[in-house]
C-alpha cells in the first residue's frame, strides 16, 4: 500500500527555484506582482503538514482571486514534481481512516468524493480493503463496544452496535452477521434475528 503523501516542506528548495525561506513570505511580498508566485507560495503554505487534493487546492486558490489559468499552471507543475499527488492521497487516506477510524470502504469513498478524488482513484484505493478485512475490523469494533451495552436488552444492543457498524460504512448485512455472532459468543439467545428489521440506511 503507498504510504503517506509527502511532507511538502522537506522538498521546496529541490524541487523549487527560490522555494527556500523566501516561500514563506512570498505570497506576502508579491501579492500582484506575480500571480504565479502568489499562487505557488499560498500552495505550499496549504500542504506544510497537510496533504490535500489537487481540488482543495483549486478550490483554495479560487477563493483567493487566483485566476483559473495561473491555478492550472501551478497545480500541474505541483503533480509533475510529486507534490500534489490524488492517488498516493487517497491510499494514504483509505490506510489512516481505516485503521486509525475502523471506516469501510463505503464510507471512505464517500469522504473521498467530498475531497475531490477522482472516481476511479477512489475505486483503486479502497480496493485495496477486501470484504474479509472489513469483516474483521467490523468485529474488533463489536468487541470493543459490547461491554458497553450490557445490561440492554438483546434488540436494542443489536440495534445500538449495527448503527455504529452503519455509521462507519459497513453494509446491513456483515453488521448484523458480526453483532450476532458476537451477542451468541457471549451468550446472548440470537434466536430470530434474521428477521428483525434493524432500519439501517
Amino acid at each position: 500500500m503507498t504510504g503517506p503523501v509527502p511532507d511538502p516542506s522537506t522538498r521546496r528548495t529541490a524541487e523549487w527555484p527560490g522555494g527556500s525561506s523566501e516561500s514563506s513570505r512570498a505570497d506576502k511580498e508579491l501579492p500582484s506582482q506575480d500571480p504565479v508566485e502568489r499562487a505557488r507560495a499560498i500552495c505550499l503554505r496549504l500542504l506544510t503538514g497537510t496533504p490535500r487534493t489537487r481540488k482543495q487546492l483549486a478550490d483554495a486558490l479560487r477563493t483567493r482571486d487566483v485566476s483559473d489559468e495561473v491555478a492550472e499552471e501551478v497545480l500541474s507543475r505541483f503533480e509533475d514534481v510529486g507534490l500534489v499527488d490524488d492517488a498516493a492521497f487517497a491510499d494514504a487516506w483509505v490506510e489512516s481512516r481505516h485503521h486509525g477510524r475502523g471506516l469501510a470502504r463505503r464510507a471512505l469513498a464517500r469522504e473521498l468524493r467530498t475531497k475531490g478524488v477522482d472516481a476511479a482513484l477512489i475505486d483503486e484505493a479502497v480496493a485495496q480493503l477486501d470484504s474479509d478485512q472489513e469483516e474483521q475490523t467490523a468485529r474488533e469494533l463489536v468487541a470493543r463496544k459490547l461491554r458497553a451495552t450490557r445490561g440492554l436488552d438483546r434488540d436494542r444492543r443489536l440495534r445500538r452496535m449495527a448503527s455504529m457498524l452503519a455509521r462507519k460504512g459497513y453494509p446491513e448485512g456483515m453488521a448484523l452477521r458480526v453483532v450476532r455472532r458476537a451477542l451468541d459468543e457471549e451468550g446472548e439467545d440470537t434466536e430470530g434475528l434474521d428477521g428483525l428489521d434493524l432500519g439501517l440506511p
